[in-house]
């Protein structure tokens, strides 16, 4: 499953594999909790292990859904 995270005042967005043993609900309340700390971080760890920190006062969006199932061909595919 990819997370994609928009930061204030970058313009590009984060986007963390966190691998599809994750569930999504338990993955927004985590979102919610750490947006309720002021000063706070929110960490990810993707599948490889690494961590990814961002300060919660930059989080401008936070986008939890599934990877591309591959390459589309054609028309209106």
């Amino acid at each position: 499953m990819d997370v994609r995270l928009g930061v204030t005042y970058t313009s590009k967005e984060l986007v963390v594999d966190v691998g599809d043993d994750m569930d999504s609900a338990g993955l927004r309340k985590a979102v919610e909790s750490a947006m309720a700390e002021p000063g706070g971080m929110f960490w990810l760890t993707d599948r490889r292990g690494r961590q990814v920190g961002v300060p919660v006062e930059r989080l401008s969006y936070v986008e939890i859904g599934s990877p591309d199932t591959g390459p589309r061909v054609g028309f209106g595919s």
